[in-house]
């Protein structure tokens, strides 16, 4: 459980940063002012020639990978919650890489997200030694 945990928090600070750039680069892209044939693919052209967005959208390739990996290795139950801890991690880049204010209450609810991994993770960690007890309760009862 260790190795998922490790890429899990790898993964989450790839996903962060990766969202960070994206939100970066799209602030940087000026929005289609009509809805033309032209214009929508000025907006496309800017968007795919932007450093920022290509590699936000890199890192995101990244974590999508790590995602499926984890995702074949443990149960979708388990997993995708625990992604949540990307949350505290994208409101941490945004804070100090997009420099943007965030309020006590946004990180209010980042707390209360942590809270929720950390029940998941708890649950996960209790299965895991209810289905040891049995297994190690019948080797126990063997007669030598």
């Amino acid at each position: 459980m260790a190795k998922i945990f490790l890429i899990l928090v790898i993964a989450a600070i790839i996903e962060s940063v990766g969202v960070a750039f994206l939100g970066g680069g799209l602030k940087e892209i000026q929005g289609a002012r009509e809805i033309t044939v032209s214009e929508i693919a000025r907006v496309l052209r800017s968007g795919a020639t932007n450093g920022k967005i290509l590699l936000g959208v890199g890192l995101e390739a990244v974590f999508f990978g790590a995602l499926l990996y984890m995702l074949k290795v443990r149960d979708v139950s388990f997993i995708w919650p625990l992604t949540s801890l990307g949350f505290i991690v994208t409101t941490l880049a945004a804070e100090f890489i997009l420099r943007e204010k965030v309020s006590a209450g946004r990180w209010t609810g980042v707390v209360l997200i942590a809270l929720g991994a950390l029940l998941i993770s708890y649950s996960e960690h209790a299965k895991e030694q209810r289905a040891a007890a049995p297994a190690a309760s019948s080797t126990s009862l063997r007669p030598e």
